[in-house]
C-alpha cells in the first residue's frame, strides 16, 4: 500500500504527465486528472514497476461539478489525499489583447485561475478532516507569474493571480497543517513550448529561438517540494532554462 496519495491535474502531457510519472516512481498512489481520457492512460500506461497505484479520472477542472466529482473519487479510492498538484493550465491566441473575445479571457481564467481555486478548496476540505491531518498543495505558476510575454493577457493575468492564490492558501492553511508553495518554470521542452525552438516573439518585436530544459528537471524539483515534512516549505522556486530570456527580459 502507498504510504502518500497524491493528485496531478494537466497529468494526460507535458509537465503533469512528468511530474506524476515522478510521484508514481517514488512509491506515490496517483490520481491523474484532466479532460482527455485516452491520454491520461497513456500516463497510466507509463507507470514504473514497484511504483504506487495510478489512476485516471477525466475532468473539467473549470467546472464545480466536475471537480467535487474528482475529489469524491480521490478520497473513495485513497481514503486521504497529502498532494495536490495543480497543474492544469490553458492559453489564448497570441493575438493583440484588444482582439480577444471576452469567450477567450474566460476559458483561460476558468482553467488557470477558477479550477486552482476549485481545486484547492476540496483539498482542503480533505486535508483537514483526515488523521493524521494536513498535506501539501503546489500549484504551477509561470516565469509568466512575473513578466508578460508580447499578447498574453489572459495567461499572464492568471498566473500573477496564482501568486495572490498560493500566498492565501499558505496563510489560511497553516492552522489546518496545510502547506502550499508555488513553481514558477521557464521553458521545459514540452509539445507547449516547441514553437520556441522556431523563434517566437519578444518584447522587443523581433523572433528568437529560445533554449528550453528536459522537463524531467521539473518533475524532480515538483518530487523534492512534495517530500518535504510538512514544517518545511518552498513557498517559491523558480525553475527555467538557464539561457532564456527572462532576468533582463525586454
Amino acid at each position: 500500500m502507498a504510504s502518500q496519495f497524491a493528485l496531478v491535474t494537466g497529468a494526460g502531457s507535458g509537465i503533469g504527465r512528468a511530474a506524476a510519472r515522478a510521484l508514481q516512481a517514488a512509491g506515490y498512489a496517483v490520481a491523474l486528472a484532466g479532460r482527455r481520457a485516452a491520454e491520461l492512460e497513456r500516463t497510466a500506461s507509463l507507470a514504473q514497476a514497484g511504483g504506487g497505484r495510478m489512476l485516471p479520472v477525466a475532468a473539467d477542472v473549470g467546472d464545480a461539478a466536475s471537480v467535487r466529482a474528482l475529489f469524491a473519487r480521490v478520497r473513495q479510492e485513497f481514503g486521504r489525499l497529502d498532494l495536490l498538484f495543480n497543474n492544469a493550465g490553458t492559453g489564448a491566441p497570441a493575438i493583440p489583447m484588444e482582439d480577444l473575445t471576452l469567450e477567450q479571457w474566460n476559458k483561460v481564467v476558468a482553467v488557470n485561475l477558477t479550477g486552482a481555486f476549485l481545486c484547492a478548496q476540496e483539498a482542503i476540505r480533505i486535508m483537514k478532516e483526515q488523521n493524521p491531518r494536513g498535506g501539501r498543495i503546489i500549484n504551477n505558476g509561470s516565469i509568466s507569474a512575473h513578466a508578460p510575454r508580447p499578447h498574453s493577457a489572459p495567461y499572464t493575468a492568471t498566473k500573477h493571480a496564482i501568486t495572490g492564490l498560493t500566498k492565501s492558501i499558505s496563510l489560511d492553511g497553516r492552522k489546518y497543517d496545510i502547506a502550499c508553495g508555488q513553481i514558477d518554470i521557464g521553458n521545459a521542452a514540452t509539445d507547449m513550448t516547441a514553437r520556441m525552438a522556431k523563434g517566437v516573439p519578444q518584447a522587443d518585436g523581433e523572433l528568437a529561438v529560445e533554449p528550453r530544459m528536459d522537463v524531467g528537471h521539473v518533475a524532480d524539483a515538483v518530487l523534492y517540494m512534495a517530500r518535504l515534512p510538512l514544517d518545511a516549505n518552498v513557498q517559491f522556486m523558480t525553475l527555467m532554462a538557464t539561457k532564456m530570456p527572462f532576468v533582463g527580459r525586454g
